[in-house]
């Protein structure tokens, strides 16, 4: 779920600049954010929902409105946190302000600012948390370096193609298979292309764990069992 001034939006491409309001057969007329969250997670059966902050990502405050909301209204609900983090510090300031244990922060290459960022946030001591390795149009968003250093990446990693996100032209299995030969003891979750049932199984039998899905589940393509 994409968060764009207080509102979900669609996302598509990477383009952030040209996010609009959601619009979706699964909750018709309403890009509200708990409406949207609630009807996600109905139609999944999930109490998991990731989350994007757009305006933290593009430098702004964290929308931790929103995301108290979701949670007071959802009690059985839990988020992976995607807000532009650029070390653990910065991850520990949003934490602090959510309720405890049921907020997973998501550190993307395109946000942390150094290696030693990167080590931090993953040590031994480090609260739980994802990587996502972002790239776009074969690039990787990578500032600090994060795609050379898989010595550095925690049990988790998301494997992010942002020119493919709402685009519904498959997954990218190769980036999916170049992640897991550099570091085979991740778990790793996809994100961006699937249109449909068919791509979900094809991504699970190329080794992803899970898979992001967004613009599927509003254009009802998948079917609640392969959510």
């Amino acid at each position: 779920m994409d968060l764009l001034g207080g509102q979900v939006v669609r996302g598509v491409g990477g383009d952030r600049q040209a996010y609009r309001p959601i619009v979706s057969a699964l909750c018709r007329g309403s890009s509200e954010p708990l409406e949207v969250a609630r009807r996600l997670c109905a139609h999944a059966a999930s109490e998991l929902l990731y989350v994007a902050d757009l305006d933290a990502l593009q430098g702004g405050a964290v929308q931790l409105a929103v995301l108290q909301r979701l949670l007071r209204a959802m009690p059985s609900l839990h988020l992976w946190l995607d807000a532009g983090f650029a070390d653990a510090a910065a991850a520990g300031a949003v934490l602090a302000q959510l309720e405890p244990g049921r907020v997973l922060p998501v550190f993307g290459s395109e946000s942390l600012r150094s290696i030693d960022a990167l080590a931090a946030c993953f040590d031994a001591a480090a609260t739980p948390a994802l990587l996502s390795l972002d790239r776009r149009q074969g690039r990787a968003m990578d500032p600090a370096g994060c795609w050379q250093r898989p010595d550095l990446w925690p049990a988790q990693v998301i494997v992010m193609t942002l020119e493919r996100v709402g685009a519904g032209t498959g997954p990218d299995l190769q980036t999916l298979a170049q992640v897991a030969a550099a570091c085979p003891r991740a778990r790793l979750i996809g994100a961006g292309g699937v249109a449909g049932d068919d791509d979900l199984r094809r991504a699970a039998a190329a080794g992803a764990s899970a898979w992001l899905v967004a613009s599927a589940l509003h254009d009802l393509k998948l079917s609640p069992r392969d959510c």
